[in-house]
């Protein structure tokens, strides 16, 4: 078997055990705020902003922890948190603050029992393997979390899909949304 059929393998593996109405619950959580914030850090981070751009292409107003332009949390919001083990400190941090605030915490973690789990409204759990290689995390022939990483991107591309029809969004309106300064 060749190195891209592994990876998809891999992949299939820890999305074939995401909770059945995991996509569903998701879109409509971050459906039901006014706001919409994403936070992760290194390659976590990376899939977390190409999250947010994907729901800007859909019409929400989202916005990346940590730019410049980034406005205050408000109570409403719902904060996207990304981190594989669930204990990245900026990440845990934010996700503090904007339950504090009133905010929907959304994590997407590999652990259930993370700081970040904790102080979440709904845990998207996605059983991968992470840099830590924990004992209850999923093999993989890839280095640190990469499996982790491509298996949120394709779940959030999943959400996209179903937030964007709840939305009665599609291709066309999407792509008038997208940069046109390219």
């Amino acid at each position: 078997m060749n190195d891209l059929n592994s990876i998809l393998l891999e992949i299939q593996g820890v999305l074939n055990q995401v909770e059945p109405n995991l996509v569903e619950s998701v879109s409509e959580q971050i459906g039901s705020g006014k706001r919409v914030f994403v936070v992760g850090e290194g390659r976590s981070g990376f899939m977390a902003k190409s999250f947010a751009m994907r729901l800007m292409h859909l019409g929400a107003s989202v916005f990346v922890v940590g730019e410049t332009i980034t406005p205050a949390l408000k109570s409403g919001d719902v904060v996207v948190a990304v981190s594989g083990s669930g204990t990245t400190k900026s990440v845990v941090n934010t996700a503090e603050k904007a339950r504090e605030l009133g905010c929907s915490v959304i994590a997407i973690t590999t652990r259930t029992d993370s700081e970040l789990a904790m102080n979440a409204t709904l845990v998207a759990h996605l059983h991968a393997a992470t840099k830590y290689r924990g004992e209850n995390e999923a093999a993989s022939i890839q280095p640190l979390g990469s499996l982790f990483d491509q298996c949120v991107h394709v779940f959030c591309d999943a959400v996209c899909l179903s937030y964007g029809a709840r939305q009665t969004e599609d291709n066309e309106s999407a792509f008038m949304r997208h940069s046109n300064l390219e």
